[in-house]
């Protein structure tokens, strides 16, 4: 489970660090995104989860007359995003819980996310916020995981870590799987007053490693970032982890091709309108 406190420390520090790697993971969501959202006209957009600022950064491009804020709990990440944005009009990044942000005279027609509202701790108290902040006619577009089973990168990584260092799986608690089941995506936006709500299935490859190693690029990325890090971290030099590092090679030479390491990712696009 990652929580609040996660993001507003080791984990945000590391995902500042390594956004060039992390952008380029979804990279193949994120351009179906921006085509889903090119046909969404807005003029006022709020980033929920923001990160390092790519999202908010490919619609300032899109839309360089619209008004772009992006909202993350991370100061490393916000920090980041605004180094990112400097010298460009129309976005701006904001250190801020979305859930309770207050954004004063900005009312945002149109709320998006690439994968940060799975972390929130009270999901229908923060829907319920951001459906009240925005406008009347609003649209809401965020993109989550689909099911574990579905996500290779993270699901047969998991397989191979050592029962005494795997971590309990919550399919519910605050983190990257937390909106795998649209049904219950779909109750809970409904519960928060937004309507019209509609899961498409988004499927991309989740890159991992490129370049003259991959596979050492790839071992160093999910020692870092995603659900596995902490256990990989908490195995380093011991005997656990030497036999671990032999398997995650063996596992990720066999989605190694042509210089890139490459795995199935599942994702689902949520849309939904306020009233």
């Amino acid at each position: 489970m990652t929580q609040l406190f996660d993001w507003q420390g080791d984990v945000g520090r590391k995902w500042a660090r390594l956004h060039a790697l992390t952008d380029r993971s979804f990279s193949g969501l994120t351009q179906q995104f921006l085509d889903r959202l090119e046909q969404m006209p807005a003029d006022a957009i709020l980033d929920v989860g923001c990160g390092a600022g790519e999202l908010s950064l490919a619609l300032s491009r899109l839309r360089p007359g619209a008004r772009i804020v992006g909202v993350d709990v991370s100061a490393d990440l916000v920090a980041t995003a605004q180094h990112r944005a400097a010298g460009r009009g129309g976005v701006s990044f904001v250190l801020a819980d979305a859930a309770t942000w207050e954004p004063g005279s900005f009312q945002p027609d149109l709320v998006v996310s690439r994968h940060g509202v799975m972390f929130f701790p009270d999901p229908p108290q923060a829907f319920a916020h951001l459906r009240a902040i925005a406008a009347p006619g609003a649209r809401l577009a965020f993109t989550c995981f689909r099911d574990r089973r579905l996500n290779p990168w993270t699901s047969e990584l998991a397989a191979l870590l050592p029962a005494d260092y795997a971590a309990p799986f919550d399919p519910h608690a605050p983190g990257p799987f937390a909106f795998a089941d649209d049904a219950r995506v779909a109750e809970l936006l409904v519960a928060a007053g937004w309507r019209n709500i509609r899961c498409e299935a988004l499927d991309y490859a989740y890159v991992a490693g490129m370049g003259d190693d991959p596979i050492g690029e790839a071992c160093e990325f999910f020692a870092e970032i995603g659900p596995a890090a902490p256990a990989i971290a908490q195995m380093r030099g011991t005997p656990a982890g030497d036999a671990f590092d032999r398997q995650l090679r063996e596992w990720l030479a066999g989605h190694a091709s042509a210089g890139l390491v490459a795995m199935p990712a599942a994702a689902w696009l949520v849309t939904a309108t306020r009233d």
